[in-house]
């Protein structure tokens, strides 16, 4: 089988990494790729944004199956593009993605299908967005409507940074991202993200993992695309996944369907564990950056079955075969460490040399996802992005994962770079 994987972070690396592995894969071809995605398979330079060359790049390669990656192509149609070709496509419908490419739609359809979240209100207006902050209480949360790269969320302390932070947003400090402003209750809980393979019936449920949105230890600082993860997130017991499968991932999945517009591919649940249950802090249209790292690391078993299915339906009544072929019992905890470039989430720069990342893919249990880098005209690896590396590690337990990615993360020399250094810190306190 050959496969085309559209996208060119971290995320796309792990996953171009694990089918590539499977016995059913002869060539995974990447667009656009990355250095690291370079010595998996053949890396095209068409642009995860570019439908036109994607398709076309598609009907030159005629791939068995195309596994889109980041969010932005599914946004723009592309999964519907390609399967008018005649392509199997793991990723959803223009019209599913909305799940994520609109706040609004998203919050939306949980009301309509009765799916437990923040209660919330929608505005373009800021004088109705500050009324209605009025009848809220601190900390308020705030969210562009569209896609603003993992950072369209603000949590203000105070009404009068909340009213600065609607002044900013509807005034375009997100692009068209944040013409519509999104003002939710805040929730109280731990918050963690479970990923469903659907091919809009049947679905198989990974190992549910925690994300570190927060710059600095501690959870402090502005949010970002993720800075490292880890699981299993022990926040999701075994009551309350199969309470997110009964309240949350079932009613969504029966009414897109209901309504025409049948989810298939990964559906990545963001949940609050609060003290009455699992509530939905956001749907998103891919696996998550850098969660996928972690899932793909950690997985023993062959990820390509069900990837297959969910692009070409057969998934219903067979999920018993597609988890034994994942492997999930024998997954092996897994963390992941960001690697970002100084001034990251604000302004940096880019071009700074990295050395050494061999010397920490052969370190024991650690593998290196490239997210942001690229090579200079002398062949060098340099920094090209915000998130450029992913340091992932898996072990007998959590602790060990934890300690074998930092002893990677100290085995890279790039000065201009910089981590976490509590990845983990929930599940090991």
């Amino acid at each position: 089988m050959n496969i085309l994987l559209i996208g060119s972070g971290g995320r796309e690396h792990a996953l171009a990494w694990k089918m590539a592995a499977s016995p059913l894969v002869d060539v995974v071809h990447c667009a656009p790729g990355n250095p690291g995605m370079h010595e998996i398979g053949p890396c095209f330079d068409v642009a995860a944004d570019d439908v036109a060359g994607l398709v076309k790049l598609a009907l030159q390669i005629e791939p068995d199956l195309v596994v889109i990656g980041p969010e932005a192509p599914l946004a723009l149609g592309l999964a519907d593009i390609l399967r008018a070709r005649g392509f199997d496509v793991f990723g959803p419908s223009k019209a599913a993605a909305q799940l994520e490419a609109s706040k609004a739609f998203s919050k939306g359809r949980m009301k309509r299908y009765g799916v437990p979240t923040a209660a919330y209100g929608e505005f373009t207006e800021a004088g109705l967005a500050k009324a209605f902050l009025r009848m809220m209480t601190a900390p308020y949360v705030l969210k562009a409507d569209g896609l603003a790269a993992g950072k369209g969320v603000v949590i203000a302390g105070t009404l009068e940074q909340a009213d600065a932070e609607i002044d900013e947003m509807l005034s375009g400090k997100f692009g068209d991202a944040s013409a519509t402003l999104v003002i939710e209750e805040f929730m109280y809980g731990e918050e963690a993200s479970v990923f469903v393979i659907t091919d809009g019936e049947g679905a198989v449920y990974l190992p549910a993992a925690q994300d570190h949105k927060r710059v600095g230890d501690g959870d402090t600082g502005p949010n970002t695309g993720g800075m490292g993860a880890y699981a299993p997130a022990p926040v999701v017991t075994d009551e309350v996944m199969a309470r997110i499968k009964r309240e949350i991932s079932g009613p969504m999945l029966r009414g897109m369907a209901k309504d025409g517009m049948p989810y298939q591919g990964v559906l990545y649940i963001g949940v609050m564990v609060t003290p009455e249950g699992p509530k939905v802090v956001e749907f998103n249209a891919r696996f998550g950056d850098p969660e996928c790292q972690v899932l793909m690391a950690g997985l023993a078993g062959d990820i390509v079955p069900a990837i297959l299915a969910s692009a070409t339906g057969g998934l219903k009544g067979n999920e018993a075969a597609f988890e034994s072929l994942l492997e999930l019992d024998g997954f092996r905890p897994t963390a992941s460490v960001v690697l970002a470039s100084s001034g990251y989430p604000g302004s940096y720069a880019r071009g700074s040399l990295i050395q050494s990342v061999a010397a920490a893919n052969n370190l024991p249990g650690v593998t290196v996802f490239h997210a942001g880098t690229d090579v200079d005209p002398a062949g060098a690896l340099v920094a090209a992005g915000g998130r450029v590396l992913n340091v992932t590690a898996s072990g007998d337990s959590l602790r060990e994962a934890v300690d074998r990615a930092y002893a990677g993360v100290d085995a890279i020399d790039w000065p201009e770079g910089f981590c976490r250094r509590d990845i983990g810190w929930r599940a090991l306190s």
